[in-house]
């Protein structure tokens, strides 16, 4: 895998795809930097061998047409505060003013192009587009995993206009090494723990990890779909009475795999979905009309974590409960605790998908697990046992 640490940017240009789709409040200021700071290694180590910096990135869904609103412009002053460089911006990406800005770039400096998607091509992966992208640096470097799943312009068509001068940032090859840990070189026992909704949303995930886990822990609102295609009674809770038999399938594939599959024994459930609902503790299959599960139960979360403990890889992939009301946080909140003491013990952890990262940051667990993903598509792409166009591009 070519990465960054194998090249000397010492007078080069160096042509950056990152991922600075930050959220923005109505002020245009940015209210969460982790993208911005996860991209500073990369950034510093072109700089720090004595190149210079070309920074590329979308902005929102701007649909091809050029909206102040998703200007990078906005985030211009926040990129130059975390790296502790002044960040020059150029008003496009592509055309005169990007070249004659990225031409008279210094060693040292950084360049930031405006929202790539002001312009169609980029979404179409159009390939002249992608051209002239490529000649505003002497190598490309993709370090945005969040959009690695896209055959976009940037992401991927522009890498074919530097055969031998293509690499992965170092956020980038961190993702890649994080999931090939859970996926193929993880210590074992391997466990996954997967929430969320539905079950719909997830089987490729579950289909594709089964050769790969000891154990299988299903939690959040997928629960309710495998309880009632074993008969049980959910009451009013999430389910997806379509995908009953293919619940009933995942469980036979696991058993026939050697997977323990270990789903919530109790419940807390709401006679409404709100956080200030009268709740009481049911089991999970008695669960009576005019009642609805929204979190794990006691026993079930002492299970869990009896399971996380022993473990030593471990994928978290979906809250087990609906974690945006203060009332039904607290089994998400005990996994999360369950595997922060699992990886103080030596275990490798791993979060992804959008919710679970959402919770881990509402939590104060981003630094008490391994690693956190920073793309929830791509991360999702990767587990199902898809390769991404985006790392495809580089390792062509």
């Amino acid at each position: 895998m070519r990465t960054i640490d194998n090249f000397n940017f010492a007078n080069k240009k160096a042509l950056i795809r990152v991922d600075f789709n930050v959220p923005l409040d109505s002020d245009f200021n940015v209210t969460d930097t982790s993208r911005i700071e996860a991209a500073k290694p990369t950034i510093l180590k072109v700089l720090e061998d004595g190149g210079s910096a070309i920074l590329m990135s979308h902005l929102g869904r701007p649909k091809g047409k050029v909206n102040a609103d998703m200007s990078l412009a906005h985030i211009s002053e926040k990129v130059s505060e975390i790296i502790g460089v002044q960040v020059k911006f150029v008003e496009d990406c592509v055309g005169t003013s990007a070249e004659q800005a990225a031409a008279s770039l210094e060693n040292g400096e950084i360049l930031l192009l405006e929202n790539l998607r002001f312009h169609a091509e980029e979404e179409s992966g159009d390939e002249s587009f992608a051209e002239k992208l490529s000649q505003l640096g002497d190598i490309y470097v993709n370090d945005a995993f969040g959009t690695a799943h896209r055959a976009h312009a940037s992401t991927t068509i522009v890498a074919k206009f530097f055969p031998e001068n293509k690499c992965f940032g170092y956020l980038l090859a961190k993702e890649i090494k994080a999931i090939e840990k859970v996926m193929q070189t993880g210590e074992k026992p391997v466990t996954a723990i997967l929430g969320g909704a539905k079950v719909s949303s997830k089987i490729t995930i579950i289909e594709n990890i089964l050769d790969k886990v000891d154990h299988l822990i299903i939690g959040g609102g997928m629960t309710y779909t495998f309880v009632k295609a074993q008969g049980g009674s959910v009451g009013d809770s999430i389910c997806e009475d379509d995908k009953m038999d293919l619940a009933l399938d995942i469980l036979k594939q696991a058993e026939a795999k050697g997977v323990k599959v270990h789903l919530p024994v109790d419940v807390l459930a709401a006679d409404d979905f709100d956080n200030d609902a009268n709740t009481q503790f049911l089991s999970v299959n008695e669960i009576p009309e005019g009642w609805q599960g929204l979190d794990a139960g006691p026993q079930t979360l002492e299970n869990f974590k009896e399971v996380i403990l022993q473990s030593k890889t471990i994928l978290w992939n979906g809250p087990v409960g609906v974690f945006e009301m203060e009332n039904f946080s607290k089994g998400t909140i005990a996994v999360g605790n369950a595997i922060d003491e699992a990886t103080q013990n030596g275990a490798f952890s791993l979060v992804g998908g959008g919710d679970s990262v959402a919770a881990v940051k509402q939590f104060g667990f981003q630094d008490k697990v391994s690693y956190v993903s920073t793309g929830g598509g791509a991360m999702l792409e990767s587990l199902e046992g898809r390769t991404l166009p985006g790392i495809a591009a580089i390792l062509d």
